[in-house]
């Protein structure tokens, strides 16, 4: 029973370290530009020797990936649970509410994507990521929805994704910035659906 826990304590170091390789390829990556980032000032960063940072990743690429990943974990969910929900106006609010709070996790991986588009491009995760993004409109946007609706409900989703780059710099609480911007997003969606902007409590 005690190997268990042993077990389970090694795997919770594999699991704090590669979190902490993530972190500061990420710090790294927006500080200096992703092609400027070598593995070696990574690992220099660390403090770690480079073949203990090959534990756990070969290539810069590998880090990136698994970055989108973990951001992609909760996206993909939220689409499953969505795609089980009536399509009524409170689960198209209630999906702006819980992308609202991914986003608010991922924030840092958002500012890197902002600032190396080039980089991003070239991934096939990125390629992933727009198609997450196309499904989430299709759950937002009423299959028969005019131009204009389906302006607004796009608008919505980037309207979230610019909020956290274009607020950074403004006065102001973090939390109030991400409600504010989240209730511009669901007005957006109430309008689309054919409802007055009305705004229940944002979580």
């Amino acid at each position: 029973m005690g190997g268990d826990t042993m077990d389970g304590t090694k795997r919770q170091r594999r699991g704090d370290t590669r979190q902490r390789i993530q972190d500061v390829a990420l710090e790294l990556f927006s500080e200096h530009g992703y092609e400027k980032t070598s593995l070696r000032e990574i690992a220099e960063h660390l403090d770690v020797t480079k073949a203990a940072l090959y534990y756990h990743f070969k290539t810069k690429e590998d880090i990136l990936i698994s970055l989108f990943q973990d951001l992609s974990r909760p996206m993909d969910e939220l689409i499953e649970w969505a795609r089980q929900q009536p399509r009524t106006l409170e689960t198209k609010q209630e999906i702006l509410r819980r992308y609202s709070n991914a986003l608010a996790d991922a924030a840092p991986l958002f500012r890197f994507m902002q600032e190396n588009q080039a980089a991003v491009r070239e991934l096939r995760t990125g390629e992933d990521f727009k198609d997450r993004m196309i499904r989430m409109v299709g759950l937002l946007k009423e299959p028969d929805a005019d131009l204009t609706d389906q302006v607004r409900c796009i608008s919505a989703l980037f309207s979230m994704h610019a909020g956290m780059f274009l607020l950074k710099d403004v006065e102001g609480d973090p939390e109030e910035k991400r409600k504010a911007v989240l209730e511009v997003a669901i007005d957006l969606v109430t309008q689309a659906h054919g409802g007055a902007a009305v705004t229940p409590e944002a979580s």
